[in-house]
Order: C-alpha cells, then sequence, then structure tokens
C-alpha cells in the first residue's frame, strides 16, 4: 500500500471516530432477549433499587453524565415528554455511572423534575455512547434502544412510546 493511500485510510478511520464521538449518530432497535433485570440500578447514596417495583410499568431508562452536551441538551425534551405522558403507566430513570458528588452537583443546578439514579454496571451493558436510552415494556423486555441525542418531545416519539405502553410492536 502506498503511502498516500495509507494516509487516506487513517485520515478516514480518524473522521470516523470523530463522528462516533460527537453524539449525532442514531442506532434503533427492537430487540427482544435482553431485560430490564440486567440494569443494576441504584440510590444516589448507593442504596440498591430494587427493579421489581416497576413491573407492569414501561421503563425510560437514559443514561447520560453531567459532562455530556448531547446529554444535558437533550434533557428538557425528556421532561416534556414525562409532562405529557404524565398519567401513563411509565417510569423515567436518568442514570448515571458517575461518583454521587458530580451528580448532586448537576442536580443543585438544574432544576429537572426527574428520577436521577446510578448505573452500576455500565461496561456490562456494553453502552458504547452517551446519552444513551433504553425502553422497555411492562414485561420488562427491552424495546427500543437509541444513542446519541434524541428530540423526545417530538411527536413521532411519544407515538413510539405510546405504542411501546400500550404494547403495540414498533
Amino acid at each position: 500500500m502506498s503511502k498516500t493511500m495509507m494516509h487516506r485510510v487513517v485520515y478516514a478511520c480518524f473522521l470516523f471516530l470523530l463522528a462516533c464521538s460527537s453524539g449525532n449518530e442514531k442506532t434503533s432497535s427492537a430487540a427482544g432477549g435482553s431485560d430490564l433485570s440486567k440494569f443494576k440500578l441504584s440510590e444516589i447514596n448507593g442504596e440498591i433499587i430494587d427493579l421489581a417495583q416497576y413491573n407492569g410499568k414501561t421503563v425510560f431508562i437514559n443514561v447520560w453524565a453531567t459532562w455530556c452536551k448531547p446529554c444535558i441538551q437533550e434533557m428538557p425534551t425528556i421532561e416534556s415528554m414525562q409532562k405529557r405522558l404524565k398519567d401513563e403507566n411509565m417510569v423515567v430513570l436518568m442514570a448515571s455511572n458517575e461518583e454521587p458528588e458530580p451528580i448532586e452537583g448537576f442536580i443543585g443546578r438544574h432544576a429537572y423534575d426527574f428520577r436521577y439514579v446510578r448505573l452500576v454496571n455500565m461496561e456490562a451493558l456494553n453502552i458504547q455512547a452517551l446519552p444513551t436510552t433504553f425502553i422497555f415494556n411492562t414485561a420488562g423486555k427491552i424495546k427500543f434502544s437509541d444513542s446519541g441525542y434524541r428530540n423526545w418531545d417530538d411527536g413521532n416519539n411519544i407515538k413510539l412510546i405510546n405504542n411501546i405502553i400500550n404494547d403495540h410492536e414498533e
């Protein structure tokens, strides 16, 4: 391989990696097999959360970080979606694997009405990008996952969530 060709390959790889970290990519799927019980969540103070309390509810988990710009940009749309769907049988959990201090600092600076939790086993879930959102049906089966920024208050996304809430296949 010529030097010029090698430089082009390296440059193409660099651009690919840069695009992957921008937070704009979307990977949507309605996959079976994974389920809510694979997630290990705790309260900010470290108390383990029993996910059985969500049996029979649609569960929306957004994995985010205090330093993640697309995560923070997406939060107002999640809050708006949560308000629009407040009468539905659904819970919204905002999960970060960060230590309690930065999460508590973020909560103190932002007035979102979220249930913030810590994701204890992020590495085991093989989450590759932030934000990443998972939606589980009332049986705890994953019905949707998406990486990157998404406008959750958009009509198509509200319809998607309602379909999951009502057990319709997407």
